[in-house]
């Protein structure tokens, strides 16, 4: 290594430390903080008996899905415990309600044709009559998973009345997802309201066309001219075919919208529909076992004694390090700000980019690599020590202890890393944020170790703090017995 070339590694290395780390603190980025650190809540949903893993991997995906669709919550921890119950963490949810709404609905579709609509159940009021199987014997209302039943008594959204339906013309299988927008005066929807518009595959368009144009054939003004378009059992609402719809023709199904109906938050209902459609209807039915609210201020007491601690602990490190190592020891506490700097950068990053949460475990992977990289830093300069013990001059022993030093180092990290690959593969909740910054960090001590400590020690070993005081690189190395190497005797026979 030559003067030049140790002058532009080092000055690029801490140019791309500090200066990444400040420009994202200007941009006003920061590290995402996960629900033991920000509060939030969890829920435990529980499927019936005998749901197979398969059906949990598949609904923990849909959620997943539906829960990014909020674009509120940061990296939600959804993960499958015991044989069949999810556990669904959200930090820094604003509207707890509608995110339970979105994990927990079933979000089954379908659309039915309207027979007639009753102020109550006709099974309350007339229970002798022939009704639909299946009834609630206190509602009075169907069950609502059986599509093909012939009838069914479901409830309108709004809670008012009660819908008498037939079986269902489409489902959410002739659908492939939704969008939702505001419909101003002339748009397709009703004026002033939010609506989602349903994007129907090429066989369900088809579906739609026939039934619409099957319910045109009633005459206008009776019931049975309503599409009810039904979600989990409820219906959302009931348009009414107009009048101009041809029955051999039926209605374009590029003109569907589904109106929101009375709601205070009508814009987020119309998302969270949308959200149910391209996500796609979850396997089966959840039940909520419970909910628990997790508070920030307890992570937060944990994280800022951690904090106050761990700050401490470095002081006395670097005291430590400079008394014992003296410009060596510097070395290694600048060392620890540039590795501390690329290590926060890249966990913001990750967070900006992937929705990388920071845990509780997470910084106590932080720390744990905090003493990883310190002890890179001893590994190299006891290499030193010993070249120059050996009797290797001073910047000679500095240039020929590296190799073997980043070799040692690179061997350690190389165990650390797979360690944490395994623990992030194989483990769940919280030990994947210790396994994630441990794994980065282990990444981040080598990248310091050769593009920093290198250069670094190199310029201090040939800069007048390494040959003059108490101070330099030889006043480190100590009063130990130096051995003298004497040259070797060439025995000449004649």
């Amino acid at each position: 290594m030559n003067r030049k070339k140790a002058i532009i590694t080092l000055v690029v290395t801490l140019a791309i430390a500090w200066g990444s780390l400040g420009a994202m603190l200007l941009a006003g980025w920061a590290p995402k903080l996960g629900l033991d650190l920000q509060g939030g809540f969890a829920v435990v949903l529980v499927g019936p008996e005998g749901t197979d893993p398969d059906t949990l991997d598949t609904a923990v995906e849909i959620m997943r899905r539906r829960i990014e669709g909020l674009g509120s919550v940061q990296e939600p921890e959804i993960s499958v415990q015991g044989e069949r119950s999810i556990v669904v963490q959200l930090p820094g949810v604003d509207d707890r309600e509608r995110a339970l709404q979105a994990v927990g609905t079933t979000g089954q579709m379908s659309f039915r044709p309207v027979y007639a609509i009753a102020q109550t159940s006709p099974a309350l009021t007339d229970p002798d009559a022939d009704h639909p199987e299946n009834l609630d014997p206190v509602t009075g209302l169907s069950d609502p998973d059986d599509v093909n039943a012939e009838s069914a008594y479901l409830a309108a959204d709004d809670g008012f009345g009660v819908y008498i339906v037939g079986p269902a013309f489409l489902t959410g299988v002739d659908m492939k997802g939704g969008r939702a927008q505001f419909s101003g005066t002339g748009g397709t929807g009703a004026a002033g309201a939010w609506v989602v518009v349903p994007e129907f595959t090429d066989d369900g368009g088809e579906k739609f066309r026939a039934a619409t144009g099957e319910l045109a054939t009633y005459p206008i003004g009776s019931p049975q001219r309503q599409l009810a378009i039904v979600v989990d059992g409820v219906v959302s609402s009931a348009p009414v075919v107009a009048s101009e719809v041809d029955p051999n023709e039926g209605l374009d199904p590029n003109q569907v919208v589904i109106t929101i109906g009375s709601s205070d938050s009508p814009q987020a209902d119309a998302e969270d529909l949308a959200a149910i459609l391209n996500s796609g209807a979850l396997p089966t039915t959840f039940e909520r076992e419970r909910v628990e609210s997790v508070s920030a201020s307890l992570g937060s007491d944990s994280l800022r004694a951690g904090l106050i601690a761990g700050l401490m602990g470095l002081a006395l490190v670097a005291v430590y390090m400079i008394i014992y190592y003296r410009v060596l020891g510097v070395i290694a506490v600048i060392g620890l700000t540039v590795f501390g700097s690329l290590l926060v950068g890249t966990i913001i990053l990750l967070g900006e980019t992937q929705g990388t949460t920071l845990t509780l475990a997470g910084v106590t992977g932080v720390v744990v690599s905090i003493g990883i990289t310190l002890d890179s830093f001893i590994v190299y300069f006891e290499r030193i020590k010993e070249e120059y013990h050996e009797g290797r001059p001073l910047r000679p022993a500095i240039d020929h202890a590296f190799p073997g030093a980043f070799s040692t180092n690179l061997k350690g990290d190389t165990v650390t890393f797979l360690a944490a690959v395994l623990l992030w593969l194989l483990a769940i909740g919280p030990v994947k944020g210790f396994a994630l910054t441990l794994g980065i960090a282990t990444v981040v001590d080598l990248i310091v170790s050769y593009y920093f400590t290198r250069p670094s020690t190199w310029l201090v070993g040939h800069s007048p703090l390494g040959d003059s005081g108490w101070f330099s690189v030889r006043g480190a190395m100590g009063k130990g017995t130096r051995a003298t190497k004497s040259p070797e005797t060439v025995e000449v026979s004649s």
